[in-house]
């Protein structure tokens, strides 16, 4: 039952990108075709999964033993950053045209916030590694449903007659904060 509300938690209730505002940059930056917002969650998913495993190996092998717990923000950015330039290498080789629709965002999983957030929420929440791992893939799901939603939305809205002054980032920024009001509504179902 535990995992169960880790998932449904982590999913729509506490969706990392709608409702923490972790992982903003790419959620916006990515998000103006859907098959480029697809292959970014799934990049950002297979980089938040073995992150977290291998973070948490970190803090319980090396930090917590040697109480060296100060140093976990920067152990962790370092196993992200290398992560990154593992899975940009996979699809440069695997799915080129891939690699080139993320474009600068893919360098950019370095930097989000959400894959560094999980990890450190994972050890916040005392999770164990096997708790950790389905918090992990539950919020990538989540990030890559937010993702893949507000990718249709907005290409839906390249469609219809949006007003000169709201098009682009204006409009954009308004149906990512109803699309955050609609997750809301799942506050309190755990």
């Amino acid at each position: 039952m535990n995992y169960f509300v880790i998932v449904i938690s982590a999913i729509l209730v506490n969706n990392i990108v709608l409702m923490q505002f972790l992982g903003i940059c790419p959620f916006l930056g990515v998000s103006k075709r859907v098959s480029t917002a697809a292959g970014m969650a799934g990049a950002v998913t297979f980089v938040m999964v073995l992150a977290t495993i291998v973070t948490y190996l970190i803090q319980k092998l090396i930090l917590d033993p040697l109480q060296i717990g100060f140093m976990q923000t920067i152990a962790f950015i370092l196993v992200i950053a290398s992560l990154v330039q593992l899975v940009e290498i996979i699809l440069k080789k695997a799915s080129p045209s891939l690699y080139q629709a993320l474009g600068i965002f893919l360098p950019l999983i370095t930097t989000n916030c959400a894959i560094l957030g999980v990890a450190i929420l994972t050890i916040q929440k005392d999770y164990n590694l096997m708790e950790g791992v389905v918090f992990a893939i539950a919020n990538a799901i989540g990030f890559g449903i937010a993702l893949v939603a507000f990718a249709g939305i907005r290409e839906h809205l390249d469609l219809v007659d949006v007003p000169k002054g709201l098009r682009g980032t204006p409009i954009a920024l308004i149906t990512a904060g109803i699309l955050a009001m609609a997750f809301m509504g799942f506050s309190g179902l755990v």
